[in-house]
């Protein structure tokens, strides 16, 4: 698959408030999962529904897979699968019978239907279970369960908002692994929205970030990480005390040295030298053990592009 899956040029959307998204220009290439990153209250919600014709922009437009959203929005939701804040799933019907009467509705011929329950429910671990109540099921399981009912009628498009909030650290895993597999299998375009910075930095081929409804990121979670122009070098060993402290801090591209946890972390400009930094370290009495030189973490990038100071908002 090729081409351009979401295009948008000055989207906009007002409420009488508060404007939820400003201005946003984007295209999302077709066949990658993208991720939406940003606080809750930044605008992602609104851009999915933007984007899926459930409300109409204040100005501006968008397209997906082509078609226009403002024209042609009875296609766009055709073409597309779609798991929002709630599952949308029916607790008293059985796995089975969610998945058959969202085929049925999406307008799948009756004899599509038991063979694509089985194509989806296989890979979920889920198949043998098809005949449970959903009532009876864990929150992981209708989740994972919800995924496959998004992509139930073969959407060329995915969106996903939030898909593992509230879901403990393994139900959240699990269903990151399935997402891997079926997006891998289904050959779909995916736009995540999600506050979850591992799970982008897992996910994803492309990234944006929004803050309160502006877009001020994009690209590979690489790019994203460079673009807080934060490097760092650790140095682990014995000794390492005021002294070398101080002296590293007077090397050329050194911006910052802190001790955390029985380790240096010196914060660097572009073009310092870590050999010099090593050596003066040495010389000033460090037995070093250990060099290690990267870069911010995509959490930590995200948290200085929002000037952020501490954890990630929930």
């Amino acid at each position: 698959m090729s081409g351009v899956a979401v295009r948008t040029q000055g989207l906009t959307r007002d409420y009488p408030s508060v404007r939820a998204v400003d201005d946003l220009t984007l295209e999302v290439p077709a066949g990658i999962v993208f991720g939406f990153l940003g606080p809750n209250g930044s605008g992602k919600t609104t851009t999915v529904r933007l984007l899926l014709g459930l409300l109409d922009p204040s100005s501006g437009r968008a397209e997906i897979l082509g078609h226009d959203v403002a024209t042609d929005a009875a296609a766009v939701r055709a073409m597309s699968g779609a798991l929002m804040e709630h599952s949308g799933l029916y607790e008293r019907l059985s796995a089975e019978e969610n998945l058959a009467f969202f085929g049925r509705a999406a307008g799948m011929k009756r004899s599509e239907i038991a063979p694509r329950i089985r194509e989806l429910l296989e890979p979920l671990g889920l198949y043998d279970r098809r005949r449970e109540l959903v009532g009876t099921w864990s929150r992981g399981m209708k989740q994972r369960l919800a995924v496959g009912r998004a992509l139930m009628h073969h959407p060329r498009m995915l969106f996903l908002d939030e898909p593992t909030a509230g879901l403990d650290p393994v139900a959240a895993a699990e269903l990151r692994d399935d997402l891997e597999r079926l997006v891998a299998d289904e050959g779909v375009t995916v736009f995540i929205n999600t506050h979850h910075l591992a799970e982008a930095e897992r996910l994803c081929n492309l990234v944006g970030v929004i803050r309160e409804g502006r877009l001020i990121a994009l690209g590979h979670p690489d790019q994203v990480r460079g673009s807080s122009s934060a490097r760092f070098l650790m140095i682990g060993g014995q000794n390492l005390g005021a002294l070398v402290t101080e002296r590293i801090s007077a090397c050329a591209g050194v911006t910052s040295v802190a001790l955390e946890d029985s380790r240096l972390r010196i914060e660097l400009e572009d073009g310092a030298r870590v050999s010099d930094i090593v050596r003066t370290a040495v010389e000033a009495g460090a037995e070093i053990e250990e060099v290690r030189r990267g870069s911010e973490s995509l959490e930590q990038a995200f948290l200085s592009l929002l000037d952020i100071d501490g954890e990630m908002p929930a």
